[in-house]
C-alpha cells in the first residue's frame, strides 16, 4: 500500500473519532512524539459535571485556550501576563465557572463582567503545539474554536486512557488531517443530473478514505479535457444556495456559473463542504448574528474566534485532477483561489470575472469582500 494510502488509514479515523469525542462533549487525550500530552475538552460543551471529570483525571487545574483573535476581540491585552503565541492564548479557570469559560469562547454572549483579573492568567508553560493543535481539533468538529486543557505528566497518557476509555489522538495527525483528507478523496459515484439551467449534467460525489466530508463536481456539458476547461469552486452556501437569502451573493453565483458554463459549451462547478468560509453553518449562524450588531464579515469570522477565511483548495485540485483537468479558466473574482490552484500544481490560464449587482441588502457584504478579502469587484 502507499505511503499515502497508508497515512490516510491511520490518520483519518483517529481525527474523526476525535472530532465525534469533542461534538458529543466528551475528553479526548492530544499527544506528541516527545511524550508531552494534554487532556482536552471543547470549551463550548463543557459543564461542572465534565469540568470535575477533567480535575479528577488529570489532579490539575484545566485552563482554558482560545483563539488569539477571539482574545483581542475581547478586550485581552496582549501585554498581559499571559501565555501568548501568534495563535492561541491561555488563561486559568481558577475561579471561573465552565458557563463562563463557555461564554468567553462564545461571540453571542457578553463576556464583560467575568473575572479577568491579572491572577486569572497563566504564569506556567503550556506547550504550544499541543494548545494549537486542541483549538484546531474544536475548529475541525465545527464547534467554537476554544477548548478546555491540562497538561498530564509525561509517561501518563496511555494508563489515563485505558483506565478513564479515552480516545487518544496525535497532535501531528490533527495538523495533518485536512491535507490528507483531501489527497485521499475518491470519487465514489457518478449520475446525470438534469439541471433546470443545464439538462446536460453529470454530477460527480468524491469522499476520503475515512468516509468524512463529501464534496461534489457538477460536469456541465462536454468540457474537452484538452482545453483550458471554465471551472467555478463553489464553497456551499445552505442560505444562499438553498434558501435564496438575499444576505449573500451565493446562489446569484451558483445559478450564474452554471447557466454560463451551459452557454460556452461545457464547464465543472466544484461544490465544496466549506459552509461559511469553512467555519460551519453553526458558527456562520454567529456570525451572521455580530454583523447584525454592525461587524463586517471579516471581523465577524474574527469575533467567533476563526481566521476571516479558513477555507482550503486542496480538495478542489485533486477533484479536478481526478477529472482529468490540469488546466482552467477559473470563474471567480477571488484571487486566492487562483493562487492556490496553483499552489496545487493546476495551471490557472485566466480569471474570468463572476460578479452580479447588490440586491438591496447585500451591498455592505460585496463591498466588504472587495475592501477585506480582495475580491475583484
Amino acid at each position: 500500500m502507499p505511503a499515502l494510502e497508508e497515512n490516510a488509514a491511520r490518520i483519518l479515523p483517529a481525527v474523526e473519532r476525535a472530532i465525534a469525542e469533542l461534538r458529543r462533549g466528551a475528553a479526548v487525550i492530544v499527544q506528541r512524539p516527545d511524550g508531552q500530552s494534554a487532556l482536552i475538552q471543547a470549551a463550548e460543551t463543557s459543564s461542572d459535571e465534565s469540568l470535575d471529570r477533567l480535575r479528577n483525571i488529570s489532579n490539575a487545574e484545566p485552563c482554558l485556550l482560545l483563539t488569539a483573535r477571539r482574545a483581542a476581540a475581547i478586550g485581552i491585552n496582549e501585554a498581559e501576563p499571559l501565555i501568548n503565541t501568534t495563535e492561541v492564548i491561555a488563561f486559568a479557570l481558577d475561579g471561573m465557572s465552565p458557563e463562563a469559560a463557555a461564554y468567553l469562547a462564545d461571540p453571542v454572549h457578553d463576556p464583560l463582567g467575568i473575572n479577568l483579573r491579572h491572577d486569572n492568567f497563566l504564569t506556567t508553560e503550556v506547550p504550544e503545539i499541543l494548545a494549537r493543535n486542541a483549538v484546531l481539533l474544536t475548529k475541525l468538529a465545527c464547534l467554537l474554536p476554544a477548548a478546555l486543557f491540562v497538561n498530564l505528566p509525561d509517561g501518563t497518557d496511555a494508563e489515563l486512557a485505558k483506565e478513564h476509555n479515552l480516545l487518544v489522538v496525535s497532535a501531528d495527525d490533527i495538523a495533518s488531517y485536512r491535507s490528507t483528507a483531501a489527497y485521499s478523496l475518491k470519487k465514489v459515484a457518478s449520475a446525470q443530473v438534469p439541471l433546470e439551467a443545464a439538462e446536460k449534467t453529470t454530477v460527480v460525489a468524491f469522499r476520503p478514505k475515512d468516509g468524512g466530508t463529501e464534496h461534489l463536481a457538477l460536469v456541465i456539458g462536454d468540457p474537452d479535457p484538452n482545453q483550458p476547461t471554465l471551472i467555478r469552486l463553489h464553497s456551499e452556501c445552505f442560505t444562499g444556495d438553498l434558501l435564496g437569502s438575499l444576505r449573500c451573493d451565493c446562489g446569484d453565483q451558483l445559478r450564474g456559473a452554471i447557466s454560463l458554463m451551459e452557454k460556452q459549451g461545457g464547464g465543472i462547478l466544484l461544490y465544496l463542504s466549506q459552509e461559511g468560509r469553512g467555519i460551519g453553518l453553526m458558527n456562520k449562524l454567529r456570525a451572521y448574528e455580530l454583523q447584525d450588531r454592525g461587524a463586517d464579515t471579516s471581523d465577524a469570522n474574527e469575533l467567533v474566534g476563526f481566521d476571516p477565511d479558513e477555507r482550503v483548495y486542496i480538495p478542489a485540485a485533486e477533484m479536478l485532477r481526478q477529472l482529468g483537468y490540469d488546466e482552467v479558466r477559473l470563474l471567480t473574482n477571488n484571487p486566492e483561489k487562483a493562487s492556490s490552484l496553483i499552489e496545487c500544481g493546476i495551471e490557472v490560464i485566466e480569471m474570468v470575472p463572476h460578479h452580479f449587482p447588490s440586491n438591496g441588502h447585500n451591498e455592505f457584504y460585496l463591498k466588504t469582500k472587495a475592501t477585506r478579502f480582495g475580491h475583484k469587484l
